[in-house]
């Protein structure tokens, strides 16, 4: 942990010791430092066949309403491994002057394996049988990435 997010912990912990705590109005606020934000890495399993349990026929299905009929595009058993690491969330000062933004860093690493669906197939009934398909998907390999996602207000 850098010493520059250190400190204000080590102020709040001895605070917190003190009985001090007190809310902060915008400009103290806005005088507080935590460092260079965080990072965080992500393992996600979605409906491993090899669990015990696991359900054989899942879906995912979204609705939609139209021509006074409701339709659904069903997904049927989506699955797969997604691991990243390097997801950063910090703040940084614009170069405009004009205040604060959010970034969002990319990760530098995601691996995927076997990531996809069995099949897709467009329905009046999304509990029904799956009678068409419209295709499937199988995504194995890794991909890099570079650059942040900002958000700011005006």
């Amino acid at each position: 942990m850098s010493r520059r997010a250190l400190l204000p912990l080590l102020l709040c912990l001895s605070c917190a010791q003190a009985g001090e705590l007190r809310p902060l109005d915008d400009q103290e606020l806005s005088q507080v430092r935590g460092g260079d934000g965080i990072s965080f890495a992500a393992h996600v399993v979605l409906n491993d066949p090899t669990l015990v349990g696991a359900v054989a026929d899942s879906r995912l299905s979204l609705g939609f309403s139209g021509d006074g009929e409701k339709r659904y595009i069903v997904f049927k058993n989506v699955r797969g491994v997604v691991d990243m690491f390097a997801v950063s969330l910090g703040v940084q000062t614009r170069s405009d002057g004009g205040g604060d933004y959010i970034a969002i860093g990319l990760p530098g690493y995601v691996r995927y394996t076997n990531l996809g669906f069995e099949s897709l197939s467009v329905q009046t009934d999304p509990t029904a049988a799956v009678t068409g398909n419209l295709g499937s998907v199988n995504i194995n390999g890794t991909v890099s990435l570079q650059g942040q996602v900002r958000f700011w207000g005006h």
